[in-house]
């Protein structure tokens, strides 16, 4: 696998893609883990307690940490965080890339604004920089993993 390109569970896109359509008003937002091997199994949807969550996100601070105790409890690792732009394209904003934290983890952005096509992108954020992933949706080949959501 090259480093500029991450495979994605089609079931997990469509997870993601499912729940901003449900708020499409409100940015969502959440935490995607792998599985032992690296491979992304379970999306954790997290509220989003922004001050003005049709143009932010923040994660809850209380279901973030129950979220990465479960995925510690789970055996897995943090892949990405996701979050959605319910009005603007799939791109990183300002803010963003000024609460991006780690540089190596993968941020993934749905938006619901692309001319009715919805639309999934991932980045890597350095520096006030976002760097552009190829994502591959894949079907997932080996099996799921009883906590897969």
């Amino acid at each position: 696998m090259n480093a500029l390109e991450i495979y994605l569970p089609r079931r997990i896109a469509n997870q993601l893609w499912s729940l901003a359509q449900q708020s499409p008003d409100q940015e969502i937002c959440g935490l995607i883990a792998a599985d032992a091997s690296g491979h992304p199994r379970t999306c954790y949807p997290i509220a989003n307690s922004a001050g003005d969550p049709r143009a932010n996100f923040l994660l809850d601070p209380a279901q973030h940490l129950a979220a990465q105790r479960l995925i510690r409890e789970n055996g897995q690792t943090l892949f990405a965080v996701y979050h959605s732009h319910p009005a603007t394209p799939a791109t990183p904003s300002a803010a963003d890339l000024a609460q991006a934290g780690e540089a190596d983890l993968i941020h993934l952005i749905i938006s619901l604004s692309t001319k009715g096509v919805l639309e999934l992108r991932g980045y890597r954020y350095h520096e006030d920089q976002a760097q552009e992933l190829t994502l591959r949706l894949v079907e997932q080949t080996e099996p799921a993993n009883e906590h897969d959501a």
